[in-house]
């Protein structure tokens, strides 16, 4: 293992030789630069991690782009999957049917998912690894960008570790008329997969539609060569998704979108593996998304474009369990309704100084319930849900984000000033006084980015970032038996904060594009899971939240495109991230190890190849809750090293994909998961475009 490892920081280290050499070669403009849509092209791609629409080699921050072609090429299972080897993110899977992406060593509630401009996260979104990602549809994305150490300010609470920003392929305007249908399909190998997708788009001058259907039969999941099937670990999966675009006069636009998803019978792998559980499902797993977005631009400089989006989303989980030996049989559900607003305003205040600013608000509407049912006398008792049933959160913030161009230097900075409004009409159990609470937690933050051009085909950069993450409801109220623990409702929490430096280095040239970051976070007043001394309930050890928690995490980024030929490109990157609980003198929990891609493509006229290799040392620095988590084994998870290969073939209307998963059948198992990584696997897809 430690070989391969080896093997894969030595292609990057042959890159550096590389990059002396390229040094003699021809200084060109960066704008001129092409590289493959399968490569990370500093100059080619715009991201909006700054409100507002940048060449990522002109961002002040360090951005990951996961884009449409990339998408297509590697036929990614799921949307964390589409994560996996992406500068910067780490992708822990607690079961099939999930997939929790960490940034800056954090995950859960403390990364931000937004979609088409709007937050994902709603106010039971749990801390540590969850499924959330894993209910959007990765056949409808189009590209995904990851804003690493920054975010709080641009797009509010959650972002300590990041923001994880999703956008949706959209229907284009065009000359005249037309009516185009895609149909895809993808089979994998022993039954893991069968499914499909259908599509259709109608575009005119004015007026583009686009929609379709997927459906998705997961099997059981195949582990490597000691591992064999992995059962219960399938479930099943359908999509639909709409959007319409509409110009209603010179300047406006209307878009119209819905999303819906529900995933069927997802099981909770070790449960039953390792917890004695009969059964654990996730039964449904759903979430659908209505928005409409008005954009306006106009010829008044100071609103040069004013952005409104309203939306309500929908979640709804329902969990079945029942433990080996025992005549009870639960199920738990859990609905959240989301409405949000959102008002952005661009401006143009001079020449080299434009601004954000807006308004946000969310609401979100808890429902939860749990019922116990006796499989002897079919007695049906109900109980107090996972949260208190008609909990509710209002989540209000302000903004204003300018950015300044000046000479070499550009220059960000900004503010956000965010309350909350939360409401939790607890019940009376039979072991706990809860009540009535109201928690109304606020808080200010601001960043500073600074990013020096040294000439044209390189810069560095420096930031430094406050960020926060509000308690939500989970924090405050969660009653009931979570992973290996059983938690019980804290009231008195407050705030998490960071602080975030960083500073980072680019160049861009004819056929090196590199990139490195160097960072260092400071996190405070962390909510932290606190087990009560000798209390247990159902064999369960007893847990409550408090901010009990001061830590650091400090690492490097390091990422390498490098083209050898014109048909050839190597990507390689690689990760490392350090963190230590100040206060219980320890590792902070969950630290991914270091771990990155090397990635070989060829790509001519109609065919793509891509050579992948995954890696991840062993992970030993270990929390006493690691230690505790029955998925980590003793001692910590062991390094890996796997192979992929990926090729795609197009013809005129019809395009053939196949994918060959993990070449040597190598076991293995992703830090924290609760589910080894797929063996040896071969998939075929189709697409048809007429």
């Amino acid at each position: 293992m430690k070989k391969k490892v080896a093997i894969s920081f030595l292609i990057i280290l042959l890159n550096c030789v590389g990059f002396a050499q390229e040094k003699g070669d021809r200084l060109i403009e960066k704008s001129t630069v092409k590289l493959s849509d399968s490569t990370n092209n500093l100059t080619g791609i715009t991201v909006t991690s700054t409100r507002k629409n940048t060449a990522n080699w002109s961002v002040p921050y360090s951005v990951s782009v996961v884009n449409k072609s990339q998408l297509d090429a590697f036929g990614f299972r799921s949307t964390p999957e589409a994560l996996s080897g992406t500068a910067g993110v780490f992708v822990q899977k607690t079961n099939h049917g999930g997939g929790s992406p960490f940034i800056r060593g954090l995950t859960g509630n403390q990364t931000l998912l937004l979609m088409d401009g709007i937050r994902l996260n709603n106010a039971t979104y749990r801390y540590g690894p969850n499924q959330y990602l894993n209910t959007i549809d990765p056949s409808i994305i189009s590209k995904i960008e990851v804003a690493r150490g920054t975010g709080s300010v641009q797009y509010g609470s959650d972002a300590l570790g990041g923001v994880v920003q999703l956008f949706t392929q959209s229907p284009e305007f065009i000359k005249g008329k037309a009516l185009h249908s895609t149909f895809r399909s993808r089979v994998t190998s022993q039954d893991m997969e069968y499914g499909g997708r259908a599509e259709m788009e109608y575009q005119s001058n004015n007026l583009a539609i686009l929609g379709g259907y997927s459906g998705v039969k997961f099997g059981d999941l195949v582990g490597g060569d000691t591992t064999g099937r992995q059962n219960p670990s399938g479930y099943q999966q359908r999509a639909f998704d709409f959007k319409l675009k509409y110009q209603l006069a010179p300047g406006a636009i209307l878009t119209v979108a819905h999303q819906w998803l529900r995933q069927k019978d997802v099981p909770l792998y070790h449960k039953v593996k390792l917890e004695n559980f009969k059964y654990y499902f996730f039964d449904p797993q759903q979430r659908q998304m209505s928005y409409a977005k008005l954009v306006f631009t106009g010829k008044n400089k100071l609103l040069d474009k004013i952005s409104i989006i309203s939306s309500l989303q929908k979640s709804f989980e329902r969990r079945e369990y029942q433990k080996n030996g025992n005549s009870n049989q639960f199920t738990e559900e859990d609905r959240v309704n989301t409405w949000g607003n959102v008002l952005d305003v661009f401006s143009v205040i001079s020449k080299n100084w434009t601004a954000n600013s807006g308004v946000e608000y969310y609401h979100d509407q808890v429902n939860s319930n749990k019922q116990q049912q006796s499989v002897i006398t079919s007695q049906t008792v109900n109980l107090r849900g996972l949260y208190p049933n008609n909990a509710s959160s209002g989540n209000f913030s302000i903004y204003s984000l300018h950015h300044f161009t000046k000479g070499k230097f550009d220059i960000e900075s900004g503010f956000r000033y965010n309350s909350f409004t939360i409401r939790i009409p607890d019940t009376v159990t039979s072991t706990l006084k809860l009540g009535d609470i109201r928690v109304s937690p606020s808080s200010l933050v601001s960043n500073v980015a600074l990013l020096y051009h040294i000439g044209t085909l390189q810069n560095v950069y420096a930031s430094f970032s406050t960020g926060y993450r509000a308690p939500n409801i989970d924090d405050l109220g969660s009653l009931g038996l979570v992973d290996f623990r059983y938690e019980i409702p804290a009231y008195q929490l407050k705030p998490e904060k960071t602080y975030n430096t960083e500073i980072g280095y680019r160049i861009n040239t004819k056929k090196i594009q590199t990139s490195l970051s160097f960072f260092y976070m400071h996190l405070t007043d962390l909510i932290t899971r606190v087990q009560l001394p000798g209390q247990q309930i159902g064999g369960y050890n007893v847990y409550t939240k408090e901010n009990s928690q001061q830590s650091y995490i400090k690492g490097i980024e390091l990422s390498f495109n490098y083209r050898i030929a014109n048909s050839f490109t190597l990507t390689n990157n690689v990760t490392y991230a350090y963190g230590q609980n100040l206060s219980a003198k320890e590792p902070m929990r969950r630290i991914p190890p270091v771990n990155g891609r090397v990635l070989l493509n060829y790509q001519k006229g109609k065919w793509n190849f891509n050579i992948e290799n995954l890696f991840a040392a062993k992970q030993n620095r270990l929390a006493k809750g690691d230690k505790d988590d029955n998925r980590i084994p003793a001692g910590g998870t062991p390094g890996w090293s796997i192979f992929n290969l990926y090729g795609n073939y197009s013809f005129q209307k019809l395009s053939l994909f196949t994918r060959v998963q993990n070449i040597f059948n190598q076991d293995y198992r992703t830090h924290g998961s609760g589910i080894n990584g797929v063996g040896r696997s071969a998939s075929l897809g189709i697409q048809i475009s007429l």
